[in-house]
Parts: C-alpha cells; sequence; structure tokens
C-alpha cells in the first residue's frame, strides 16, 4: 500500500539529512560568525569583495532603523507653499534633489511632496497651482527597521518618506537611496567623480567646481593664495585640516549648508551639494579684492 502522505515523508528526510550536515559541519551561531564567514568565503574565491560586502550591508541593515540613517531635520532642503516661483526653482537648481518635502508655516507641518518634474507642467500651464502637483507624504517612525521600509519603498514605489520622533515631530527625512546605501555603499550621482578624474573643474561663467575633500594644499596651489595657514597647518590648538571641506566648515563654525557661503584668502566659497554632513562641492570664484595673502 502507498503511503498516502510521500510529500510529508519527503519533507522529514529532507529535515534529517540537514541535521546530519549541520552536525557534522556547523554553521555559525551569531551574526559575526556570519560574517566572520563571509570573509573566509571571499578568501577561498567563492565569493569577491564586492558580494561579501553587499551581503554583510544586507546582514547589518537588520539592526538599523531609519533613525540611524535619516537626513537630520536641520540639515533638510524645504520648500515653503508660500514662496514666489522663482524662488522655488531656485531651490530645486542649487540642490538637485528630485523630490521635496513641501511645508506651510512651520517647518514641522509638512503638507505634501513636490516632484521637480512636475514644475515644468507650470511652465505648460501657468494657471496650475503650486498645491495641485503635491503629492501626499509618507509619514514613518524613527524606529521603523530598515528592511520593513524598504519593503515599504518597493511596495508603495515610494522614494522618500518623512521621519517622526516618539513625539510625533519631525525628526528627518530617509530615502530610498539611503536605505540602499546601506547595502551597496554610497551610490554616485552626477556630482560625483573618480578620484583620478580631479577635484578643481573650470566652468562657462569663469568659476571653478571644487569637490570637498580636495587638499587645502591643492586649493592654494590652483588658486595661488595662502588659505588660513595657521588652520592648514595646525598652528590652532589641535586642529590640522588637510582638506578644504574640513576647512570651510571650521571656518564657518557649524556643518554647512547648500547656498551658504563663505569668503576667504580672496576666494568666494558657495556650497553647492552636501551628502552625510560633509561639503561635497564648493563653487569658487575670486573676490573683487586683490588681497589673496589669507
Amino acid at each position: 500500500m502507498s503511503d498516502p502522505h510521500p510529500a510529508r515523508e519527503k519533507e522529514d528526510r529532507r529535515t534529517f539529512l540537514q541535521k546530519v550536515a549541520e552536525f557534522i559541519h556547523p554553521g555559525p551561531d551569531s551574526r559575526d560568525e556570519l560574517i566572520e564567514t563571509l570573509a573566509e568565503a571571499e578568501d577561498n574565491d567563492i565569493i569577491g569583495a564586492d558580494s561579501r560586502v553587499m551581503l554583510e550591508g544586507v546582514i547589518r541593515m537588520a539592526d538599523l532603523s531609519a533613525g540611524d540613517v535619516m537626513v537630520a531635520a536641520p540639515r533638510m532642503d524645504l520648500i515653503d507653499i508660500e514662496a514666489p516661483y522663482d524662488e522655488i526653482l531656485h531651490v530645486v537648481i542649487q540642490t538637485a534633489h528630485s523630490r521635496f518635502p513641501v511645508y506651510e508655516g512651520d517647518r514641522e507641518n509638512i503638507i505634501g511632496m513636490l516632484m521637480a518634474k512636475d514644475l515644468l507642467k507650470l511652465q505648460r500651464a501657468p494657471e496650475l497651482n503650486i498645491r495641485a502637483l503635491l503629492r501626499p507624504a509618507v509619514f514613518v517612525p524613527e524606529s521603523k527597521g530598515l528592511n520593513d521600509l524598504l519593503r515599504d519603498f518597493r511596495g508603495t514605489r515610494n522614494h522618500l518618506a518623512m521621519v517622526v520622533d516618539e513625539f510625533g515631530r519631525i525628526a528627518g527625512l530617509i530615502t530610498i537611496e539611503d536605505v540602499l546605501e546601506q547595502i551597496v555603499g554610497e551610490i554616485e550621482d552626477e556630482f560625483d567623480i573618480a578620484e583620478e578624474e580631479g577635484d578643481i573643474f573650470a566652468l562657462a561663467d569663469r568659476t571653478y567646481r571644487v569637490s570637498g575633500d580636495t587638499s587645502v594644499e591643492r586649493v592654494d596651489e590652483f588658486f595661488h593664495v595662502r588659505l588660513a595657514p595657521d588652520l592648514a597647518s595646525g598652528n590652532d590648538g589641535d586642529h590640522r585640516f588637510e582638506t578644504i571641506g574640513g576647512l570651510i566648515a571650521h571656518a564657518m563654525g557649524h556643518v554647512p549648508k547648500r547656498g551658504e557661503r563663505l569668503t576667504l584668502a580672496g576666494l568666494d566659497f558657495v556650497v553647492l551639494h552636501t551628502k552625510g554632513g560633509a561639503v561635497r562641492w564648493f563653487k569658487v570664484s575670486s573676490t573683487p579684492s586683490d588681497d589673496n595673502t589669507g
């Protein structure tokens, strides 16, 4: 007589074989051991270095929440619903984002999201109101796990969410790019360049685009100036600033935001692009003054 439950027998046999295999060669018992196993697999040429990094990112991401990787509220680029169209367009161009939270009255009062591409509709139909272009804003708690958040992003096709704290206040924002970077590392955009491609670029308006991690020495040499020699050389207490981004942040006294400006040693520095709390690009031009001695 045939077994009325062949599938169950097969399932039980597979489980038994798995137990035998685990007894002969036990697997990792903790997350750290699993990561060590991945490192051994790379050493044995079973997986490549990039694959190991991504797999480790997936494992570590399980411990992270939205609050761990969000852009904090003070550093968010927001749009005021009452701002003139030209002002809104300036913010969109300067920040180079594709999506913007929109507030009314108070920055805590987020009323929707504006897609940069939707502004083109106003060019064709000026009678439209900005409010008509807004899309619903998504709100998530700081404690929401990145695994769950990524699943929500994929399911709803939203790419940005507002993060709220336990009291319901806006704590920051998080994008799908912020989540994916925990797995694949930093995602390059149009502002990113390979190290060997250089760090100072001449622009058509006779200004220059300078990477924030360009050395102070290179900027001095290129522009024939001396940028705060005491700060750059380490004579200012224990400070020593090797990059122009670090030097400018220290001179400003806070983490620079897009659009902020500082004049130093006859050069005008405008923050073009920031990421992760650091300046990625400056726009640099000579000031009318001829005094470039710092």
